[in-house]
């Protein structure tokens, strides 16, 4: 029980902490799942980011879940949700209430323009991290500037990139394989 509520307790620090999604989230789960709390490596939350991005549903919730779940089974999934999604209920459900009464004021308008430069910045840093941690050789690079360019130039869904990326990635190490 005591696993339970610190699941709970963990992500809903994380919850109540994190404007802007999950790429906002990447920094403060990297911080507290890897460093603090030792209950996935670097690799691990990188993969759990990486299949929260094709699953249904949001990246940050999905994250929990795989996290919870490889803590304390489907339990622990059903908990680091709910503790991830807990405080943004209540703040959204009393956000909802205000939020019409006083969208029209300057000083509102500012707070959210300067929160939405805020979390472009944990995005931004959050890319970086990845990045040199996902970048780590010439066939990575080059799956990574074809992901870029082909996220840049065309209008496909990200899912797509994600199989193609998987099965050129199987593809190079295959070839790799045969040619030592």
């Amino acid at each position: 029980m005591k696993e339970l509520w610190e699941l709970f307790w963990t992500f809903a620090k994380m919850g109540v902490m994190t404007f802007g999604g999950g790429y906002a989230m990447l920094p403060i789960l990297q911080r507290e799942v890897v460093e603090n709390k030792h209950w996935a490596t670097e690799e691990e939350l990188v993969d759990y980011f990486a299949i929260g991005q094709c699953t249904p549903g949001i990246i940050a919730v999905n994250t929990a879940t795989f996290i919870g779940q490889k803590k304390r089974g489907a339990v622990g999934g059903i908990v680091a949700t709910l503790g991830l999604v807990f405080p943004s209920v209540v703040i959204i459900s009393i956000l909802a209430g205000l939020i019409t009464n006083f969208s029209h004021l300057a000083w509102v308008k500012n707070a959210f323009a300067g929160i939405q430069v805020c979390v472009c910045v944990l995005i931004f840093n959050a890319v970086r991290k990845l990045l040199k941690k996902s970048v780590i050789d010439k066939r990575t690079a080059a799956i990574f500037l074809l992901v870029l360019s082909g996220g840049t130039f065309l209008n496909i869904s990200p899912v797509w990139f994600v199989i193609a990326a998987a099965a050129i990635g199987i593809l190079l190490k295959e070839l790799e394989a045969k040619g030592k």
